[in-house]
């Protein structure tokens, strides 16, 4: 009895560590979007001003040796190229940034007009990178399909990405575990993504070609407590918390089909309002 009794306050201990890092987690985001939104149009200024450089030069090419304007022009193509890398990757990361704070808006328990779309691929990559920083070789394919055009859709942005979150763990987890196993030398981990919808609802499904499980997972997955995963990397409350959002608090579905050494694929089906 004592040693349930410890599990399950060191179990909550985690989910408070888990909800204080969320609210660090948008108070960081902010702080760093502005000095990326200065990287990025600062490249973008370089970028201009190299293109004046390059005219300069072609009006000026007779007074350019030819050894000297192919190494000019090797240059510039390098500082191009560089400079649109840097403004890549820096409107990347600010398209994650802009997911955390679309998770972390609003009050506890409070429906906003959500894009699902953009916060369910954060949420995802920011998942399969999370798992990347442990285990830095390791990769997986996903496949993404997004409907166009969905309109927003009223959720609780800060429970549906911990639905999203849950869910996208427990899929790269059982990729990883999987394909650490003798005899898969050849496996491809993969995750598919998908969200749809209709006049009525919103579906989002999340399939992995991971490990399956059997009738007994099956049968106690939504146990609170209950977890397939060593001691300390698993507190066995995520599957419930993410039922509990999904149809609790939003009034949607969620099931799953799951097959022994095949995969598991999870749908969410969420009710749209209109207003």
């Amino acid at each position: 009895m004592e040693t349930s009794i410890e599990t399950l306050q060191q179990q909550l201990k985690e989910q408070e560590k888990l909800a204080a890092l969320g609210t660090l987690s948008a108070g960081i985001a902010h702080e760093i979007q502005n000095p990326l939104n200065f990287v990025i149009n600062f490249s973008k200024m370089s970028k201009q001003l190299l293109t004046d450089l390059t005219e300069i030069v072609e009006d000026n090419e007779e007074n350019i040796a030819a050894a000297d304007r192919e190494e000019m022009d090797d240059i510039m193509a390098d500082l191009k190229e560089n400079m649109q890398k840097i403004a890549e990757h820096g409107e990347r990361a600010i398209s994650i940034i802009q997911g955390i704070l679309l998770a972390s808006r609003g009050k506890e328990n409070e429906f906003i007009p959500t894009d699902v779309c953009r916060l369910v691929k954060e949420y995802v990559w920011l998942s399969y990178h999370a798992l990347r920083a442990t285990h830095k070789n390791f990769n997986i394919t996903i496949r993404e399909q997004y409907q166009p055009d969905i309109p927003p859709v009223t959720v609780i942005p800060q429970d549906l990405s911990r639905a999203i979150l849950n869910l996208m763990n427990n899929a790269c987890y059982t990729v990883w575990n999987k394909s650490q196993q003798d005899g898969n030398a050849e496996y491809t981990p993969t995750i598919e993504v998908g969200v749809s919808a209709d006049s009525r609802q919103l579906s989002i499904v999340i399939e992995d070609n991971g490990e399956g499980m059997d009738d007994v997972v099956k049968e106690r997955l939504y146990e609170n407590f209950f977890t397939t995963k060593p001691i300390g990397q698993g507190t066995g409350l995520g599957m419930a918390i993410t039922r509990d959002i999904v149809e609790n608090k939003h009034g949607g579905s969620l099931t799953f089909e799951s097959e022994v050494n095949k995969g598991t694929r999870f749908t969410i089906t969420l009710p749209i309002k209109k207003a």
